[in-house]
């Protein structure tokens, strides 16, 4: 419901409100810089435009994020936890309006993730970044 609640509200609250439903999705458990790190790999595929012109257009992209494998009937139950990715998808969004000489990357490059229970068969050979219980990658 809050994607299609994003579809009916101003662009940066719905970037805000997308990317933090990403955030909560991916890596509720994880410390801040997982949390940040995966923001910034939505960030970056913002930018390079291949996945979408904007944040919720990039993480409803088909396969890439949890937002477009979790169920519809899914209820964001942990509301202290949302929280805390709204103050990340927040933070992200200002830092990545920053020149990029500035900006704070914890994974520079990095364009996709997975946990580092699995190793998906585009992660071979690749060198990665690990923050938590992610694996993050340039892949792209």
């Amino acid at each position: 419901m809050l994607l299609w609640l994003t579809s009916l509200m101003p662009q940066p609250v719905a970037d805000q409100a997308c990317l933090a439903t990403t955030v909560y999705l991916e890596a509720r458990s994880e410390p801040l810089n997982g949390q940040l790190a995966v923001a910034e790999v939505a960030m970056r595929r913002l930018d390079r435009g291949r996945w979408g012109n904007t944040l919720c257009k990039v993480v409803t992209a088909p396969h890439q994020f949890a937002i477009t494998t979790t169920p519809g009937s899914f209820e964001i139950s942990n509301l202290e936890a949302f929280n805390k990715a709204w103050q990340v998808a927040g933070t992200s969004l200002r830092n990545w309006q920053l020149p990029i000489a500035q900006r704070r990357m914890l994974v520079p490059h990095a364009d996709h993730f997975a946990t580092t229970a699995i190793a998906p068969a585009w992660s071979r050979n690749r060198p990665s970044v690990t923050i938590g219980e992610h694996a993050f990658y340039a892949v792209n």
